[in-house]
């Protein structure tokens, strides 16, 4: 008799709108089964239900076990992490920090305790540094902590081109670094449209708008939807990383990963464009910046690290 082959396992903590859509876009696409929890007690069961209900019509026989209960994520391949609270108008994403570092810390441990092998994905604000937290409270190298931030800002960014210049999506490739937040750094001389620098086919004041409108491009949301935060985009930044991941696909995806001196920065995680496998970040592809984009990206990361000491100081250096 032959016996089914196993689907891998892809575990999200937090069952809000970006956990859920993630969810979603992952067994839509048959990529793999999904555990999908939450501490509110029937969230994840009756989102996971929903979800499951639409397979008969959209043709998925992938499963989503929606639990209240960490030993679920065993064996999972990837941990993606959307638990904590969003941002509300007029809150930045390091008005976050306190309230988020907590529960991103008792998430790491459980993450620790039942999928040691597994690849991180943090995608809670202020990202780049719950990113830190998972990082030093798993343990894990840093090649499987793998924060999501750069693809959405870059995506962000190339929306706003083909909008700007009414061209298909499909030609333009955009790429953002840094932070996750105003200090984020869209780069022009790596930005294209067919082929075409961005510099040649946008004027410098509309480049400027956009570049600004991109490092606000999820504060504009949270201003036009009042009581909710993006949850789309993420979703779908999200799952193009795990697709690199559990396909081996050595996607380049601009991601948040620790630094060991690339670009001049260490112990920080900072948005630069990284190399995806099935191992995680194969390798940190390192770009010939110009004095000004070096300048910004040491700003970003600079704001990251002040971002770090606080962190530190809250958790009294992570000490258990």
């Amino acid at each position: 008799m032959r016996i089914p082959k196993k689907r891998r396992k892809v575990s999200i903590i937090g069952a809000g709108n970006v956990g859920a859509t993630t969810a979603q876009k992952i067994v839509e696409n048959g990529l793999a089964d999904v555990v999908l929890l939450d501490i509110r007690d029937g969230v994840a069961q009756g989102k996971s239900l929903d979800i499951l209900e639409a397979g008969p019509l959209m043709g998925f026989d992938t499963r989503i076990t929606g639990t209240g209960h960490y030993e679920e994520i065993a064996d999972s391949s990837v941990v993606v992490v959307t638990a904590g609270f969003s941002r509300k108008p007029g809150m930045s994403r390091d008005d976050l920090l306190h309230k988020n570092g907590e529960i991103i810390r008792d998430v790491a441990l459980n993450i620790r305790k039942f999928a040691p092998d597994s690849i991180v994905i943090p995608v809670t604000n202020p990202m780049d540094l719950m990113a830190y937290v998972l990082w030093r409270v798993t343990g894990f190298p840093r090649e499987r902590v793998i924060g999501m931030g750069g693809a959405l800002d870059s995506s962000r960014f190339a929306y706003f081109l083909s909008e700007e210049t009414r061209t298909s999506v499909s030609n333009i490739h955009s790429l953002v670094m840094g932070g996750h937040g105003d200090q984020m750094v869209p780069l022009l001389d790596f930005s294209t449209i067919a082929g075409v620098p961005v510099r040649k086919m946008v004027p410098p004041d509309r480049l400027e708008a956009i570049v600004q409108r991109t490092r606000h491009g999820g504060a504009e949301i949270v201003h036009l939807m009042k009581d909710s935060s993006a949850y789309f985009a993420p979703a779908a930044a999200t799952y193009s990383m795990i697709e690199s991941i559990l396909h081996d696909r050595h996607r380049i995806i601009p991601s948040s990963v620790l630094l060991e001196g690339e670009y001049g920065i260490s112990g920080s995680f900072v948005g630069v464009p990284v190399r995806l496998g099935n191992q995680g970040l194969e390798e940190v592809v390192v770009l010939p910046l110009s004095p000004e984009e070096s300048s910004q990206l040491a700003h970003s990361a600079g704001v990251i690290a002040e971002g770090i000491s606080a962190l530190k100081r809250l958790f009294n250096d992570f000490s258990e």
